[in-house]
């Protein structure tokens, strides 16, 4: 019997809105609006919340599992990739794809069972720079082209400004489909930063958005993408 998973891509800019506010209580409430099987969640801080850190507020309010994938600490607090899942992983492997001179980055890989298949979920936050972005989209596809799972995702802000630049030409090489919707900037998105690939390809066409409500455009400087996936 097929099922749908939910798949949310969120840049949360370390949990700071539009108004200059930080408040990982929004975060959560967007999320929960959402309702994801797995959030893949970029420039996550890990600032006190009521006496414990953002990704546990996260996974606690979502009562998600919490994997991280901390690049670099900012004040006294890590700070990177933070992968939510409504299961729990069979296996996960931290990347380090940092480039010289350039501010280190990460890949958090991990393996879920759903159902009788298996899934491969990879979560990202390429660099700023585009000689950066090559180096280390050419990593993960080298360690992305070694799985034999069922389904393979893969979610990310990619920091990609050209639509169909080189790191997007690389990744729809190896990847069946991808999304392509604007998220930021929120308040009027025009840029399609943050996107998920997928392979093999889904039956139909690939069922995305970007959620626009109006906790969503102050939350953060990027909206989340949204995408459902028939297994």
């Amino acid at each position: 019997m097929s099922r749908t998973l939910r798949i949310v891509s969120y840049n949360v800019h370390a949990c700071i809105g539009t108004d200059g506010r930080f408040s990982p209580e929004r975060i959560a409430r967007v999320l929960e609006q959402l309702a994801p099987d797995f959030a893949a969640l970029q420039e996550v801080e890990d600032r006190d919340v009521d006496g414990r850190p953002v990704s546990e507020f996260l996974a606690d309010r979502l009562d998600m599992h919490a994997y991280r994938g901390p690049t670099l600490v900012r004040g006294a607090s890590d700070y990177g990739n933070l992968l939510l899942a409504g299961r729990k992983a069979k296996t996960i492997v931290r990347h380090e794809i940092a480039v010289a001179g350039r501010e280190p980055r990460g890949i958090i890989e991990a393996d879920f069972s759903i159902g009788f298949k298996s899934l491969r979920l990879f979560a990202t936050h390429l660099g700023l720079s585009a000689v950066e972005r090559r180096r280390q989209v050419d990593r993960l596809l080298a360690i992305a082209s070694g799985s034999d799972s069922d389904l393979v995702v893969l979610a990310a802000d990619f920091n990609e400004w050209l639509p169909a630049g080189h790191v997007h030409r690389r990744l729809a090489r190896h990847f069946a489909a991808g999304t392509r919707v604007k998220t930021f900037p929120s308040r009027l998105p025009f840029l399609a930063l943050d996107r998920i690939y997928v392979t093999p390809a889904p039956a139909g066409a690939l069922d995305d958005r970007v959620e626009r409500s109006a906790l969503a455009r102050q939350a953060s400087d990027h909206l989340p993408l949204v995408c459902d996936l028939a297994t």
